[in-house]
């Protein structure tokens, strides 16, 4: 009876500790870890949700980019990070499903190493060209690329990445060679497309659009089923003539494995609030972003969904796994 009645009383204490740490939390500065270098979608994208954050929470939020190896250096340190909410990943689907598919072996789980936040939105991919090439289309690059097999090359924001898929994916789809240029971000790869050091990039829409709407590069095609929100008057692969080609990116928030219940809720809470703020949401709709809300609950079927729907297309295109 007594030792019932301890761990009543235990249970009771835990609880109470945990209403203390929700109601607490945050009492310092909270870091935000991007895994690409500045200037790209994904840090645009983290500079809206840390302003909305320290609006909510009285305390500032540090944007840190941590950027390399396809993703995997940022979310590898939110990994070992201590699980106080304190340290947090905003990143895209290559760091918990298209890492899983092209990589053997990953320093992280994707599943077994994160508590899941929410998933804000999402967006396309898109082929650009700079505007001196003469293809404006995917079945003009197809032409290329077969006239002259591996002659030009296509920029991406690196290795394993969402746009090194997508590039892959087009090369199997369309039987061409194109040459794969990584580099360490998006802002790079499209300084050098700008400035016709490489003809082709694969990009997101939220880094296209500024320099779409500048004339500085044009689109060729993008990689969802659907044409994109932000750039409707913009063909999609299906409908040009690759049926197969479907790659989106989503958005989505993580801390480390082992986040207090009370701070996890109250972190979704806020990722939510700034979803439906209509001025937040109007910054993130600005950038190309498509706003769709989901739970941390959605996000082990999401990622076991399609990381074998990923491994499955890496098996029969023949692209090669590190």
């Amino acid at each position: 009876m007594i030792s019932f009645v301890r761990s009543i009383a235990a249970l009771f204490c835990a609880g109470t500790a945990f209403a203390a740490i929700a109601q607490e939390f945050p009492t310092r500065p909270i870091t935000l870890i991007v895994p690409y270098p500045p200037g790209g979608a994904t840090d645009t994208l983290a500079r809206i949700v840390g302003k909305a954050m320290t609006a909510q929470f009285g305390q500032s939020v540090v944007i840190d980019n941590k950027a390399g190896a396809g993703t995997i250096i940022g979310a590898q340190h939110v990994a070992n990070a201590a699980p106080d909410g304190y340290t947090i990943l905003i990143t895209g689907n290559t760091t918990f499903t298209i890492n899983a598919a092209l990589k053997s072996k990953l320093p992280y789980d994707p599943l077994k190493s994160f508590t899941p936040l929410a998933t804000i939105g999402g967006n396309s991919l898109v082929m650009l060209a700079n505007p001196a090439v003469p293809a404006s289309s995917v079945k003009d690059v197809i032409a290329m690329a077969t006239k002259e097999p591996g002659k030009f090359g296509f920029g991406t924001f690196g290795l394993g990445t969402s746009t090194h898929f997508a590039g892959e994916m087009f090369q199997a789809l369309s039987n061409t060679k194109l040459n794969h240029v990584p580099y360490k971000g998006s802002a790079p790869a499209m300084a050098d497309l700008i400035g016709g050091q490489i003809p082709f990039t694969f990009d997101t829409t939220i880094a296209a659009g500024p320099q779409l709407a500048a004339g500085k590069v044009k689109a060729i095609a993008v990689t969802t089923k659907a044409r994109s929100k932000s750039l409707p008057n913009v063909p999609t692969f299906a409908e040009s003539g690759l049926g197969e080609f479907d790659l989106s990116i989503w958005i989505a928030l993580v801390a480390p494995k082992g986040l207090p219940e009370p701070v996890r809720a109250k972190l979704e809470k806020a990722l939510q609030e700034m979803t439906t703020n209509p001025a937040t949401r109007a910054e993130f709709e600005k950038t190309g972003l498509d706003v769709d809300f989901r739970s941390g609950a959605t996000y082990e079927s999401a990622v076991t969904k399609e990381t074998a729907m990923l491994k499955s297309f890496v098996q029969r295109a023949n692209i090669p796994v590190e």
